[in-house]
């Protein structure tokens, strides 16, 4: 299986072969073909079965994860999605508008299904829920916990549950969330450390502003996400570089990993003359992992 890492998540419409063909060579360490927000209603037959064909020719070795963005359950279409793309090649599922732990069970009993009908090793399949876009959402976030096998990290959105709660806007004047985004981003940052699972942060709509983004990139670093969702192609590279740490943490956390490695009876070490805990191991090891893959 695939290591998933989870820096930059960039959106490609499921229904544009030329979008999808510039994706690939942005460095980007996860695509999500697209079968929601951006294909129309009446394209969407169309672009589900066009998604088979380019899995088949990215099943080869490269250094991106291919996910695919299926409908989300209630619109009764999701099945049908599942079974054109589920084959060698596919890495993840991400899952609009879950409302808790018992929708992404609900989706791994039919990729097992699926899996071994493509004669795919059991649990290849990863999922990715987006967990804020409905008010039951949010209320459920700590089902997500203990993690289901298949779980790779969570998301949240603010665009639909706008949408639901009748809100005019979800940011104020000065760009920045509203409390009850705020609220929902907070969340879903928890409910990922509560199934010791990634947190990765939501898009940033402005695809015009770089300077904007990769400072709220490192806002979102510093509060604890690994990566962010893009929805254009320029976006990537500053995504990519905000969540990059830099090479003098990389060699702490390896230290603090070897440190506590060669002292497993200890739970307190010493390292460049401070003293490092537990939770110092267990942040260093996350550090890690967001580079080396999950």
């Amino acid at each position: 299986m695939r290591a998933l890492k989870f820096r930059s998540l960039l959106f490609v419409p499921a229904d544009s072969q030329k979008k999808f063909d510039k994706a690939r060579d942005l460095g980007a360490d996860g695509l999500i073909l697209d079968l929601e927000d951006s294909v129309a209603p009446g394209n969407k037959a169309a672009a589900r079965d066009g998604l088979g064909a380019r899995i088949d020719a990215a099943n080869t070795p490269r250094d991106w994860a291919f996910w695919v963005r299926v409908n989300a359950f209630d619109t009764g279409l999701t099945e049908a999605d599942l079974a054109a793309v589920v084959r060698p090649g596919l890495d993840g599922i991400m899952l609009p508008k879950a409302s808790g732990g018992a929708d992404v069970a609900r989706l791994g009993v039919l990729l097992d299904r699926l899996e071994g009908a493509a004669g795919m090793e059991a649990g290849t399949v990863k999922i990715l829920p987006i967990v804020t876009e409905t008010p039951a959402g949010l209320f459920n976030l700590a089902s997500y916990a203990p993690a289901h096998p298949r779980l790779a990290a969570l998301t949240w959105g603010a665009e639909d549950l706008a949408a639901v709660v009748g809100a005019t806007a979800n940011k104020g004047d000065d760009g920045q969330w509203t409390n009850p985004y705020q609220l929902a981003r907070s969340l879903c940052l928890m409910a990922a450390a509560n199934a010791e699972v990634p947190a990765v942060d939501t898009l940033y709509a402005d695809f015009r502003d770089p300077e904007g983004l990769e400072a709220d990139c490192r806002v979102a670093r510093r509060d604890g996400f690994v990566g962010r969702l893009a929805i254009h192609p320029a976006q990537v590279e500053v995504v990519n570089r905000a969540f990059q740490p830099t090479e003098a943490e990389l060699d702490l956390a390896r230290r603090i990993v070897a440190a506590f490695e060669e002292n497993p009876e200890l739970g307190t070490v010493g390292i460049d003359g401070k003293m490092v805990d537990i939770p110092h191991l267990k942040q260093a090891r996350r550090m890690l992992a967001s580079v080396e893959g999950a």
